[in-house]
């Protein structure tokens, strides 16, 4: 059961680092098209400050995957 639990959270960090990626590369070409056209005056540097909380989210799930996987063993 516990050895479940750790396979769950590793499926869970893959799968938010997918979704970081895709989430992070919209709002770059987004940001990049805003400063070229619509006058945005932010850097298009700033959105990767939008990956912060995927890049928390994804480290507690390793760090409890790797807590499970210990229990197991």
């Amino acid at each position: 059961m516990i050895k479940n639990i750790s396979a769950v959270f590793w499926i869970l960090a893959v799968l938010l680092s997918e979704v970081m990626c895709a989430i992070v590369a919209h709002n770059y070409c987004d940001m990049l098209w805003g400063i070229k056209y619509a006058g945005y005056r932010a850097l298009a540097s700033a959105v990767f400050l939008s990956a912060i909380p995927f890049v928390i989210a994804i480290t507690v799930c390793v760090v409890l995957a790797l807590h499970f996987k210990k229990k197991t063993e």
